[in-house]
């Protein structure tokens, strides 16, 4: 996994102001605020302006690291996938709208398969490329079958059941 390095500088000093009634007052110059309130000067916000500095960089390509390599895609594995998981899928991809339940989510998760095929299987239904990419790097198998026989295979459209199968041939 490759780190990117970021330092940040985010300055407060303490003046005493001439007067002693606490007073408010907020400027913007290029990103940053300053505030007074009482005896304290805080600096606060992003920018030249508070002395912030920030450093960061990401090397991908020919070059550098590619995606899975920073660990940024594909990073987790099989076993990383839970039930959590299959839940906020569901919730993103507006099935729980649509179904109006999780009585489809709940059938699969009782019958003993595991999250990350439950999530490809859904996947596959929605057509979700870079879903079925992430879990196919995870170790999802297509050929699971859900309660009435189906696969992955099975559920997808012609596209994505070609995408799945030149996948996993090349993952081979």
């Amino acid at each position: 996994m490759a780190s990117i390095p970021c330092t940040t500088h985010q300055p407060i000093s303490s003046k005493p102001l001439a007067c002693a009634v606490s007073s408010s007052r907020l400027t913007s110059r290029f990103l940053g605020i300053k505030s007074k309130v009482g005896f304290l000067r805080l600096t606060s916000g992003i920018g030249p302006s508070n002395g912030s500095r920030a450093k960061c960089w990401f090397k991908f390509g020919q070059n550098g690291v590619d995606a899975e390599g920073a660990g940024i895609y594909g990073s987790q594995s099989r076993d990383d996938f839970d039930r959590d998981d299959v839940e906020q899928y569901f919730n993103y991809m507006g099935m729980l709208a649509v179904e109006g339940s999780y009585d489809k989510m709940e059938a699969l998760l009782s019958q003993n398969i595991h999250p990350v095929d439950i999530l490809l299987l859904l996947a596959a239904t929605e057509g979700d490329k870079p879903k079925i990419e992430e879990l196919l790097r995870a170790g999802a198998k297509y050929d699971v079958k859900d309660k009435d026989g189906r696969t992955a295979l099975d559920r997808a459209n012609d596209e994505i059941r070609d995408f799945i199968l030149s996948f996993s041939a090349q993952k081979a």
